[in-house]
């Protein structure tokens, strides 16, 4: 297909077919947000679609310019999610045949909702890589039209209409729109129309820390494949953008920016406080963009604009959004304060901590000398939790800052006080693995060795990855066939065995 020009993509947006199923919607004003940060913070609320979100827009458009002929025989595509509704619903509007190859890990409640429309689903493979292998086949086996979620021209200019309806909503100063990027095909839309219409306007690309395949690309100038990606954001996660997006993006894109899984659950729970919407973590990449843009680059006064891309949450997922999202704005701060063991210490530590609300408290009797204690405060932010520990220790009172301690946050606030002295030898570490059925027998039944498992702790935090702290007796000079066994293990790890919280709470 010949590259499109700016002028090309700019008559297919204002020609666009999309309002046969997509709606304005409307670009909100966020008044908690935006007093906290200083901004003018607007919403562009995708997550109000009739699918939740904003696929439908290019997808539909792709589909509405295929010839009887084709329709006739039918469309196909691969998607773990939104995409996939989107082209059930433009299928079910154009009355053509719909075919959708999902993984089989994908959730009950996407399967349902895209059959619910009417369109075939197929599950194979574990990943979207083995879906879209899959799809192509039975695109060429079948005869039909294969919709791409992003690297198409006409699913680009679908997704470009959302900045039309910016533009002719607000025509006052905009500082900058700020966008979720996957494969590229939303930003890539709304950047090609803003700049023709409003250069001024900047447009930032949001990615998460585990998935961040354009920002690698722009810098390296070519088209970056990532080895593996987080599934957190999983709307969001790509190994590699589109050709056409690509160009788009190094054209017309100002600036990229990586945020954590804490800043997106964070930002979720911002849009809810304001709005009473859940968004899906990629649906709320855009506004922990936003905040880590005018924090980094102080910007006040300004009006900024997210894209609300997705609000496709898994429910069981909300537990760990829950979790995380008072961490991710440093509105909990999670500390480990050592105190005398000794009648009336308690009752003074808590006297020091004033008027701070205590989120979580664990502690256990351990050591006839001094007690460790694991403490979750509500704080306001990152300063008032280094002047409570600078107070603390003031004090005497020996204070470890674990808010972004992983170890800290995922296990120990579930295993405190679980020392054991006789476990000799003892080497800590974090494993993660994909969470679907059966994951922790396999990962139990590759765990089968010799050495002694000390320790062990697995919850199911609702993300897409299980996550297992092992304890294992290791004697020193079978060190280095311990390693080996690790890295054929087959599963990211991660020593702890030197982690400070280790030595307080279970060394």
């Amino acid at each position: 297909m010949p590259k499109q020009t700016q002028q090309d993509y700019l008559h297919n947006i204002e020609n666009t077919h999309v309002y046969d199923v997509a709606i304005n919607t409307p670009l909100d004003f966020q008044p908690i947000l935006s007093e906290r940060i200083a901004n003018r913070v607007l919403l562009k609320r995708e997550d109000m679609q009739p699918v939740f979100s904003f696929k439908l827009r290019g997808a539909y458009n792709k589909m509405a310019k295929l010839s009887a002929e084709q329709l006739s025989r039918g469309v196909i595509a691969a998607s773990a999610g939104n995409h996939a509704q989107g082209v059930a619903l433009a299928a079910q509007k154009l009355n053509c045949r719909a075919v959708i190859v999902m993984p089989t890990t994908t959730p009950q409640i996407k399967i349902n909702a895209v059959k619910s429309r009417g369109a075939e689903v197929i599950l194979i493979g574990d990943s979207y890589s083995d879906a879209y292998i899959h799809a192509l086949t039975l695109e060429q086996a079948e005869q039909l039209t294969f919709v791409h979620p992003y690297d198409d021209p006409d699913v680009i200019a679908g997704q470009g209409t959302i900045a039309m309806e910016i533009l002719d909503a607000y025509p006052e100063p905009i500082e900058a729109i700020f966008c979720c990027v996957g494969g590229g095909g939303l930003i890539a839309g709304i950047a090609a129309y803003v700049k023709a219409k409003r250069p001024e306007i900047k447009i930032i690309g949001v990615e998460a820390k585990d998935a961040e395949a354009m920002t690698q690309s722009l810098t390296a100038q070519h088209r970056v494949t990532l080895e593996q990606v987080g599934l957190f954001a999983d709307g969001a996660a790509v190994k590699q953008v589109g050709e056409h997006t690509f160009a788009l993006c190094q054209d017309y894109v100002d600036d990229m920016i990586v945020v954590d899984n804490d800043a997106i659950c964070a930002a979720i729970k911002d849009v809810y406080e304001d709005t009473r919407s859940i968004l899906e973590p990629a649906g709320a990449l855009a506004t922990a963009g936003l905040k880590a843009y005018a924090e980094q680059h102080n910007i006040t006064g300004k009006t900024l604009i997210g894209i609300a891309s997705g609000a496709n949450v898994n429910f069981d997922r909300l537990r760990f959004i829950a979790e995380r999202a008072e961490i991710g704005e440093k509105r909990e701060a999670v500390l480990a304060v050592t105190i005398p063991e000794t009648p009336g210490a308690f009752k003074a530590f808590c006297a020091l901590l004033g008027n701070h609300n205590i989120t979580e408290f664990n502690y256990r009797y351990a050591d006839p000398a001094a007690a460790h204690i694991y403490v979750g405060l509500a704080v306001h932010d990152t300063m008032e939790t280094k002047t409570l520990i600078q107070h603390l220790e003031t004090e005497n009172l020996a204070t470890l800052d674990l808010t972004d301690n992983e170890l800290a946050k995922l296990h120990l606030r579930h295993l405190v006080g679980g020392k054991a002295p006789q476990a000799e030898h003892e080497v800590l570490f974090r494993f993660e693995f994909p969470e679907r059925p059966g994951a922790l027998r396999n990962f139990l039944n590759a765990m089968q060795h010799d050495w002694n498992i000390s320790l062990f702790h697995y919850r199911n935090h609702g993300a897409d990855f299980g996550r297992v702290l092992v304890g294992m007796q290791v004697p020193p000079h079978e060190l280095n066939l311990f390693y080996a066994f690790l890295n054929n293990l087959g599963y990211p790890y991660w020593d702890e065995s030197d982690n400070p919280a280790y030595a307080l709470f279970l060394g």
